[in-house]
C-alpha cells in the first residue's frame, strides 16, 4: 500500500539541502589548505633559475649568441 503521506514526486530526494555546518567544514578545510600553502617555504630551483641568467646587454637589444644556440647551428649545417 502507498505512502499517502508523502506526496507522490517523480524522484527521491537526491540531493539533501545545504547545512550550515557544511558549509562551515568546508570554509575551513579551504581555509587550512590556503594556510598550509602560504607558510611552505620557496623552492630553490627558481632562484637557481634567476641566478643562471646571464645579465641583460648594455647596448640595448637582447639576442645573445648562447650555448645552445651555437649547438644548433652546428647540427642544422648542411
Amino acid at each position: 500500500m502507498p505512502d499517502r503521506t508523502r506526496p507522490a514526486t517523480s524522484q527521491p530526494d537526491a540531493h539533501p539541502a545545504p547545512s550550515r555546518r557544511g558549509f562551515f567544514l568546508g570554509a575551513a578545510a579551504a581555509s587550512a589548505a590556503v594556510a598550509a600553502v602560504a607558510v611552505l617555504p620557496k623552492t630553490a630551483p627558481e632562484s637557481v633559475a634567476e641566478a643562471a641568467l646571464p645579465p641583460p646587454p648594455e647596448k640595448g637589444g637582447g639576442y645573445t649568441l648562447s650555448a645552445h644556440v651555437q649547438r644548433y647551428y652546428q647540427t642544422a649545417r648542411v
